[in-house]
């Protein structure tokens, strides 16, 4: 990964994050891994889950499939793309919508300031998961705490 604050929360999202809450996960897709995984990531998609992406597609900085509960989280970095506000999560819903797959919206912070900054904006049905406290998400109402409405 090329070196700056937006890879290493995408570092710190696999190793903690998908390590704590996704553990037999597979990663599809960590911003800044290149073209290439971008292109197996929507394969993957498109042949396991008949979810159709384009190369244009703004796919969010990780995507994760829990193939166990049929999820897919769409990890936002905020220090990256910027939050899953209504507008992200409406165009996620719509890009990854596919029947009998729950989806799971999340956005990454390295800190606790950095998420005062924009929690007025962050959407409901989604959760929020701070690097520097690994242990805890934040889930904005809901039936419940990572799991699909």
């Amino acid at each position: 990964m090329a070196p700056g604050a937006s890879s290493e929360l995408i570092k710190d999202i696999v190793e903690g994050f998908c390590a704590r809450y996704v553990p037999d996960g597979l990663i599809l897709h960590a911003n800044d891994t290149g073209p290439m995984r971008k292109e197996e990531a929507i394969g993957y998609l498109k042949s396991k889950l008949g979810i159709v992406l384009d190369e244009q597609s703004k796919i969010p900085d990780v995507i994760v499939h829990d193939s166990n509960r049929n999820w897919i989280f769409l990890i936002e970095a905020v220090t990256s793309s910027g939050i899953i506000d209504v507008k992200r999560h409406n165009e996620l819903n719509d890009l990854f919508m596919s029947p009998g797959i729950g989806l799971i919206f999340v956005t990454a912070f390295q800190d606790s300031d950095t998420l005062s900054k924009y929690i007025s904006n962050i959407d409901w049905e989604t959760e929020v998961w701070i690097a520097k406290s690994p242990t805890h998400i934040i889930h904005f109402n809901g039936k419940r705490l990572l799991g699909p409405p």
